[in-house]
């Protein structure tokens, strides 16, 4: 079984993969650092040579090869779902935990993460909140539409959210009591 976490940037995907999969027993992988580490470039650089169609197309070529595989936590990029096969991956490997939090929530995240701004490019040429609306308007459709769970993110501890996550994803599912 795979527990795919989806959500917008600066939802919490990275920071709860980690205690999530130690709490499950699974490994789990960053799919935005994969493709950084695979390639050996960053997000951003990946954007400025090869567009945004070359690194969704990296993503969705390795979101295919892990979700084949068994036991893990994906953090996956925000723009993951943006692919209806990718979509259909995620249900299809177990549960995709849609993590969700309000925009101005997210906004904050974002400007407070001092590696986003190195790493990751803005989406739209507008950047900021603005971007963030608009990607949110666009996006949740998708998240909505590929979650079989949904978990605010903007409230309780890392540790709550982790055992919300558990909770609403059946621990028998996960194959420990």
């Amino acid at each position: 079984m795979i527990v795919t976490l989806i959500g917008y940037r600066g939802s919490g995907k990275s920071t709860v993969a980690a205690p999530l999969s130690e709490r499950l027993g699974f490994d789990w992988i960053d799919v935005d650092v994969e493709i950084e580490q695979r390639t050996g470039r960053s997000i951003r650089n990946i954007f400025a040579r090869e567009g945004e169609a070359g690194f969704r197309r990296r993503e969705r070529e390795l979101l295919a090869e892990l979700l084949a595989g068994d036991r893990l936590v994906l953090a996956a990029g925000g723009g993951a779902v943006l692919d209806a096969e990718t979509r259909r991956n995620m249900r299809a490997a177990g549960p995709a935990v849609w993590l969700r939090a309000p925009a101005e929530v997210l906004a904050r995240r974002i400007a407070d993460d001092d590696t986003t701004a190195g790493r990751r490019p803005n989406l739209t040429a507008t950047g900021g909140r603005s971007e963030i609306d608009e990607l949110l308007a666009e996006r949740e459709p998708l998240y909505r539409a590929a979650a079989t769970v949904t978990i605010a993110t903007d409230d309780g501890n890392l540790k709550e959210i982790v055992e919300r996550i558990v909770t609403s994803i059946g621990r028998d599912a996960c194959g420990r009591d």
